[in-house]
Formats: C-alpha cells, sequence, structure tokens
C-alpha cells in the first residue's frame, strides 16, 4: 500500500502516523507546504515539499500543479490529508481520489464561522472526501454541519509504552500540574485562580505548569499577584519524551479548556500514567473522561467550581489514587494508539477494497 500524507510536516501527530505506517511496511510520503517542513522528520520519514507563493489561500491554489505533479510521480493509494481548511482543500482541488481528510479542531470548529468564504471551502473539501475522519464524537457532529456524509471516529490514542506510570521520587507537597500551550483558550488563568484558592486550604501544595507560550509573562504576574508565584513552577517548553516525566510528577493533572478541545489527548496521556484528571465541560474532553471514575469535569470558565473539585481530590487520597488506576484501564481499553492506528488502516482496506 501506498499512502501520500498531506499534512504539516513540524506535527509531530503527521510524524507519529507516517512512522507507524512505515513501521507497518507502507510506502508513505509526506507531502508538506514549505513553511510546516520539518528536517529533522524528514531524515526519518520522506518528506516532500509544497511552494507558497502567495500570502493567504491564494498559496493553496498556487500549490496545487505541484501536489498534482508529485502524486502522478507517488500515485499513492490513499491521499489523506489533514486540516479541513488548508491541506484537505488543496487535496480536494487536485480531485485525485481515493481521498481522506481528517479534521483537527479549530479547522472546522472556528474556520468556517469566520466568513461565508471559509464555509464554503469546508463543504467543498468535504463534498469532493470519499472518507471523512474526526477523532472525537463531539468533532463529528460538528463536522455534520457542514456535510451530509458520515464521519468516521478515529481516536488520537497513545503510545502506552511511552505514557505509563513511573517510579519517581515525589515531595512531600503535593502537586497539581497541566501540560499545555500557555493560552487562555487552555484556561491557564482559571487554573491558577483555581490553584490559589486551594492553596489556602492546603498550603503542601504546588502548580507545575508544563509549555510555553506568547501569554507565559502575564500568567507569571497572575500566580504572583494572588500570591503563589514561589509554589507555581514554568518549566517553559520540554522535550515531547519528558512530557511523561512531568506527568508523572503530578498527583493531578488539570485542562481547564474554555474553546472547543478536538480530542483531549492531554487528558489521555494523563490518565495513561495513572494520573486522575480535572477538565471542563469542553469539545472531547468530557468524552475522554469518564466522570467521577478517572476524573472530575467542570464548567468552562469557573474557578471556583475548578478549586471544589480540586480539593475534592485533595481531602481524599484514595480517591486519587482509584481514579489514576481506572484511567490506567479506560485508556488501554479506549485509546491505546497501536488499536487507533490499526482502525485507520482497516478504513484504508475497506476503501481500497471497494466496501
Amino acid at each position: 500500500m501506498k499512502v501520500a500524507l498531506l499534512a504539516p510536516s513540524k506535527s509531530i501527530h503527521t510524524h507519529k502516523w507516517a512512522l507507524f505506517y512505515q513501521q507497518q511496511g507502507i510506502d508513505v510520503k509526506v507531502i508538506t507546504f514549505k513553511d510546516h517542513y520539518s528536517p529533522e522528520n524528514a531524515k526519518e520519514v520522506e518528506t516532500w515539499v509544497l511552494p507558497k507563493w502567495f500570502p493567504g489561500k491564494f498559496s493553496y491554489i498556487s500549490s496545487i500543479f505541484a501536489l498534482k505533479k508529485q502524486l502522478a510521480s507517488f500515485q499513492p493509494d490513499i491521499l489523506h490529508a489533514h486540516y479541513v481548511s488548508s491541506y484537505g482543500f488543496v487535496g480536494a482541488l487536485t480531485n485525485y481520489h481515493p481521498f481522506y481528510v481528517s479534521v483537527w479542531g479549530t479547522d472546522i470548529y472556528e474556520f468556517p464561522k469566520q466568513n461565508r468564504v471559509n464555509r464554503e471551502i469546508v463543504e467543498f473539501t468535504l463534498k469532493r472526501a470519499d472518507v471523512i475522519c474526526s477523532t472525537s464524537h463531539t468533532m463529528a457532529e460538528e463536522t455534520k454541519k457542514y456535510t451530509g456524509k458520515s464521519v468516521e471516529v478515529t481516536p488520537f490514542g497513545v503510545d502506552l509504552s511511552i505514557f505509563r506510570p513511573m517510579e519517581i521520587e515525589k515531595k512531600d507537597t503535593v502537586t497539581i500540574g497541566t501540560v499545555k500551550s500557555l493560552s487562555d483558550k487552555y484556561g491557564i488563568a482559571d487554573l491558577i485562580k483555581a490553584f490559589a484558592i486551594v492553596h489556602q486550604q492546603y498550603p503542601n501544595t504546588n502548580l507545575l505548569i508544563v509549555g510555553d507560550g506568547s501569554q507565559r509573562k502575564q500568567y507569571e504576574q497572575l500566580a504572583e499577584m494572588l500570591g503563589v508565584r514561589d509554589v507555581t513552577i514554568f518549566t517553559g517548553r520540554v522535550p515531547n519524551s519528558e512530557v511523561p516525566i512531568y506527568i508523572n510528577k503530578m498527583d493531578v493533572v488539570s485542562i481547564p479548556s474554555t474553546a472547543s478541545e478536538s480530542f483531549g489527548v492531554a487528558a489521555v496521556e494523563a490518565m495513561a500514567c495513572g494520573v486522575p484528571v480535572v477538565v471542563s465541560n469542553v469539545g472531547g474532553l468530557p468524552e475522554v473522561v469518564k466522570k467521577d471514575v478517572t476524573g472530575l469535569i467542570v464548567p468552562k470558565e469557573n474557578p471556583e467550581a475548578l478549586a471544589k473539585a480540586f480539593q475534592k481530590l485533595l481531602s481524599d487520597t484514595k480517591l486519587r489514587h482509584q481514579m489514576g488506576k481506572n484511567g490506567i484501564h479506560h485508556v488501554k481499553e479506549h485509546y491505546d494508539w497501536i488499536d487507533n492506528a490499526n482502525g485507520m488502516l482497516k478504513l484504508y482496506e475497506k476503501t481500497l477494497n471497494g466496501v
């Protein structure tokens, strides 16, 4: 089988798919825009670059001829585009089949709502697609607003050989943490406010924020203003290989996102490591977290409710440990990366067999 992945080469998710296909003996090529090209990833998976001659949407149109030439040369059995708003649109314009499109999040939650042209791009792309994929049921329902076709739910699981419980020496303090880009859409300000409330009652706590972003200084100032800067650690960006280590240093992981989460992979990673989670009722988060079994679900943009959830877990060590164990089992059953990736291959085979 030959598969062309039309997607950002820089994305860890693109690279993860491509490496999996290679390991299965599939001939895979990543086709990406030049500003999304990763020299490091290209060393492991052959990557072809599309030119970008013009700014904005005009760059998509200018790349069609180059893409058609690449497809004619490679002749893949499946052309699979990721992001309906960009790569999906370019793939649709080539009229190559079989054509798969995976929606990722902002491309379906935000892009088509911005203006009429964007909506038409999404509708056109989905119309041309032979198979449409979504990582969550909730995002599949959002996608159906723009197409009458069925949408395949293909969860983006985690590698359980990497995300797993580890023996890490912990201090006497209890650590609440998150692994996210530092942006309001991930509720980082709400997390700091909630922690400040909790820390007054439980002074033996600290906050570990793993990730970086343009609003980091703003959040550091907020922690200072709320009197918790000394017990709040901002690690900045860390290598992906170290993320499981940081998660295992946490006693509770929180993802209080305020905008739509397409899937909730950070929550799945935490559960795989045996750490209970507290998430907001946004997007795919309530879908991947088993309420009151693997974690707690709270209203978005509500630091007080978030603080109460933390307090519930901090006051009951037995509950924390049980939720952690439940999380490991839940992820093994539903979000094992190998199972999920093989599910995509089965879809490819159904398409090629005309089923």
